[in-house]
């Protein structure tokens, strides 16, 4: 049984995050099996932990356009 870390995006590569992406613009929601699609496309993940990772993403661009986060690169101090 595979184990997932407490914050589940911590272990995967930015290989495999790429490839997460372009899975996902590949196997949109009303594809059946997108989840396994997207899973192997990834290489070494589950159905279960492409699908938690997708749900983190979802839950970080609403923090996001929430405007709870500032963006980095606003530097006041900055002139042109």
């Amino acid at each position: 049984m595979a184990s997932m870390s407490s914050h589940g995006s911590a272990s995967w590569t930015a290989k495999q995050n790429k490839a997460f992406e372009e899975a996902l613009a590949r196997y949109d929601r009303d594809m059946p099996d997108r989840w396994l699609n997207v899973a192997r496309a990834v290489g070494g993940k589950t159905e279960e932990e492409v699908k938690r990772h997708y749900q983190l993403l979802v839950e970080d661009v609403k923090f996001i356009e929430s405007g709870r986060v500032p963006y980095p690169y606003r530097n006041s101090g900055a002139s042109n």
